[in-house]
């Protein structure tokens, strides 16, 4: 159990020490991987952004993502009974809902170049683990050294489907009984957008 977000991360980042002031950048999953995020890349002297990506969940099941969109780019999973006039719709509502996010938290900032860096994805925890899936397959396009995942909590099946796709990837928690991540924060309140920005300015400063 942790206290919050912020001593997850800190106790996350002891535990990817060996990644510290390497040519690397952390990636944190808004909103609540921001504080996590923060802790993590105070401790290990790297800059902290957003991850600027939002899944395309399937349309007969919106939870279930069949890819991943960022402002420039997407991974999609073929699916014979997805039509592309579906895909190209959730691109353009994808798109600018990340709009949003980019002028609110990084208007001013140029998005962060990934070729050749030591890119860790951290989150306040996994669920299924689909979407991070489709961002990591995304990010692997952007050719990084490698990819990390960091997260304080998530269950065993998320684990072993996203080990298999990353260099390395860091797990606080693999409880045995997993009935969703807030049950492992005694402090899961939600983050807001002020704290997003809270965040992101603290870090750059």
């Amino acid at each position: 159990m942790f206290q919050d977000r912020i001593e997850a991360g800190l106790a996350l980042a002891q535990q990817l020490s060996k990644y510290k002031n390497e040519n690397g950048i952390v990636l944190a999953i808004p909103r609540g991987g921001v504080p996590v995020g923060y802790a993590v890349a105070r401790e290990l002297g790297l800059p902290l952004e957003l991850v600027l990506t939002k899944k395309i969940g399937h349309p007969n099941n919106k939870e279930y993502a069949i890819g991943a969109a960022s402002l420039t780019d997407y991974f999609i999973v073929p699916h014979e009974e997805v039509p592309a006039e579906y895909v190209e719709q959730e691109l353009i509502r994808v798109r600018e809902r990340l709009t949003e996010m980019h002028d609110r938290f990084e208007a001013k900032k140029e998005a962060a170049e990934l070729e050749g860096k030591t890119v860790i994805i951290v989150d306040d925890g996994i669920a299924t683990g689909n979407t991070l899936l489709a961002t990591v397959q995304l990010i692997k396009k952007s050719r990084p050294k490698n990819i990390i995942i960091g997260v304080p909590v998530a269950p065993e099946a998320a684990v072993s489907k996203l080990t298999k796709q990353v260099d390395d990837m860091v797990v606080l928690l693999i409880p045995d009984m997993f009935y969703g991540v807030g049950g492992f924060y005694e402090d899961f309140s939600q983050v807001s957008d002020e704290e997003v920005a809270d965040y992101l300015a603290k870090k750059a400063n």
